[in-house]
């Protein structure tokens, strides 16, 4: 009987779980703008009456006319010396480049490299592991790690956020037909997930050079 209690909360535990946690990001995401342009709003306007949600209205509205003034060259050339100035700080550098390439891989204004999915063939054992190719050309690759013929593959681990980046053959590399999402997915959670049942997507095929 206990078992049988057991087994259903945490039935119910795994499957609530992953809802509540994604809706509370979401939440707290918003509330923290909220708070945030909220306390500005009235601090700058403190006659204004203020409703809640305005904070999150404004963000909104601050996000969307960055946006906009992105496609003016002026804006852009502003934008571009003021990130000059950081990755020319000292440690600041170090921290803003990798917040900076992190989004850039959401933004859709910029390619992605990091959009093939392969599997990769380890020496003669056999073993194949599932791997997200981030380099294609070697003229990106830092000097000394720029074997010809050979790509840059990131290779990340199961229940873990991490994984190795790879200098990997391209004779030793397969194109996998799997979008991006499925397979990290897959690949992070050890294939217990399995695949979607809606088939495979379609993905372009693997350059050689």
């Amino acid at each position: 009987m206990l078992r049988f209690i057991g087994r259903n909360i945490l039935t119910g535990l795994v499957t609530i779980l992953p809802v509540l946690l994604t809706l509370y990001l979401i939440y707290w995401l918003a509330r923290t703008i909220e708070v945030a342009l909220g306390e500005s709003i009235r601090a700058l306007l403190p006659g204004m009456p203020y409703w809640p949600g305005l904070g999150l209205l404004a963000g909104l509205a601050v996000a969307f006319l960055v946006g906009m003034l992105m496609h003016a060259y002026l804006f852009q050339r502003l934008f571009a010396l003021t990130e000059n100035l950081l990755y020319h700080m000292p440690l600041v550098k170090t921290v803003y480049r990798a917040i900076r390439d992190f989004f850039d891989y959401f933004s859709p204004t910029v390619k992605k490299e990091f959009e093939q999915v392969v599997v990769v063939t380890l020496g003669d054992s056999g073993m194949e592991v599932i791997g997200f190719v981030t380099q294609e050309s070697s003229g990106r690759l830092p000097e000394g790690f720029d074997t010809e013929g050979s790509i840059l593959v990131y290779l990340p681990l199961s229940y873990m956020i991490g994984g190795y980046a790879v200098l990997i053959p391209r004779s030793s590399v397969r194109p996998l037909n799997m979008s991006v999402e499925e397979a990290m997915r897959f690949t992070l959670t050890a294939g217990v997930t399995g695949i979607s049942q809606s088939g495979p997507i379609s993905r372009p095929p693997l350059r050689h050079h």
